[in-house]
């Protein structure tokens, strides 16, 4: 593959595009791209990540050992904190063993979108407000800022925990199947994207993506407390209501309405006006739109849930991704715990 060419952007940000601009504009590149790509296949792949993947082997150290400390400061966190906090509150006790999985997600969530928008917001990045300029200037092996990068150091190594947390701390749910793809899935574009260089578009990514995951946690937290001590607290409760509408909201705005329009649209579309060869197009463009049915399809519970409560079917707000099972089956028993 020859070296990819940067081409400089607009003076100003490009409004945000339609759906319809998106297909057209997007699928179209695509398929110019598949069309203008004559030598595509392994060998193609295989140049691209001697040419342009910059991961040295101590960096992938740094993460896994990063992913280990994730997964004993949660054991210490629920042994000296959270199990003793759902003891001290009187839970009821299915909600006092959920209670510790959602308190460590609130808290790493909260503390990774609060820096994500410091990145977008209290910085000179102008990623949000022009996602285009994501690739502007893009150079293979480029420097990664260290404040992108530490980012990226905590995101990935969290998510290469959350994969072994899914599958053997987690409560297991009915989308727990999903919702192990979506870590995998995760894990790969971070590690990737940051190995390509499109820390960039990354970092928009996970702002669009963790705000939602901070409300799910705040209202099932708030769904555990409302009936703590045996009797029933109306401030919890409202916080529990007011929250899952939030989350409802959020979920569309920023994983449905946002993310295509300022992450798909980037990545398909112009991506190839700034760096008509960029390495491995068809590879990223494929796991975000991957994420992208994924975020639909828990859309797809969020207003199945909705609906229930609007018909009668649920009276009462319980754990907004357990609607639908009566008896959901019992935490598993932690190893690390």
């Amino acid at each position: 593959m020859a070296a990819a060419g940067t081409v400089a952007g607009p003076a100003g940000p490009e409004p945000m595009p339609s759906y319809a601009q998106l297909v057209q504009r997007g699928w179209g590149s695509a398929l110019a791209a598949a069309r203008g790509c004559a030598d595509c296949g392994w060998g193609l792949a295989r140049r691209g990540l001697a040419e342009h993947a910059h991961l040295a082997p101590p960096e992938l150290l740094l993460l896994a050992l990063c992913a280990l400390g994730w997964t004993a400061l949660r054991s210490a966190a629920t042994s000296r904190l959270f199990r003793p906090l759902a003891k001290r509150c009187r839970l009821q006790p299915r909600d006092a063993a959920k209670m510790p999985e959602s308190a460590w997600k609130f808290l790493f969530y909260l503390g990774a979108w609060s820096y994500s928008t410091y990145l977008l917001f209290g910085t000179d990045y102008p990623f949000f407000h022009d996602p285009p300029s994501v690739f502007y200037d893009w150079k293979t092996g480029m420097a990664v800022p260290r404040d992108i990068a530490v980012a990226y150091l905590l995101q990935g190594s969290f998510y290469g925990h959350s994969i072994y947390a899914t599958l053997y701390l987690d409560a297991w749910r009915k989308d727990s199947v999903v919702m192990l793809i979506h870590h995998v899935v995760t894990l790969v574009l971070i590690i990737s994207s940051y190995a390509f260089r499109y820390h960039k578009v990354g970092i928009l990514v996970l702002f669009l993506h963790d705000i939602s995951d901070v409300q799910l946690e705040f209202t099932k937290l708030n769904v555990y407390f409302k009936s703590r001590g045996g009797s029933h607290h109306r401030l919890h409760a409202l916080a529990a209501d007011l929250g899952c509408l939030s989350f409802s909201l959020s979920w569309f705005w920023f994983r449905l309405y946002w993310f295509p329009l300022k992450v798909l649209y980037a990545t398909s579309y112009c991506s190839l006006r700034s760096v008509p060869d960029i390495p491995f197009y068809f590879f990223f463009n494929a796991l975000l739109l991957l994420l992208t049915l994924m975020n639909l399809y828990w859309f797809l519970y969020i207003v199945a849930f909705a609906a229930k409560v609007l018909t009668g079917q649920v009276r009462e707000l319980k754990d907004v991704r357990e609607y639908d099972t009566a008896e959901a089956l019992s935490p598993k028993p932690s190893k690390a715990e």
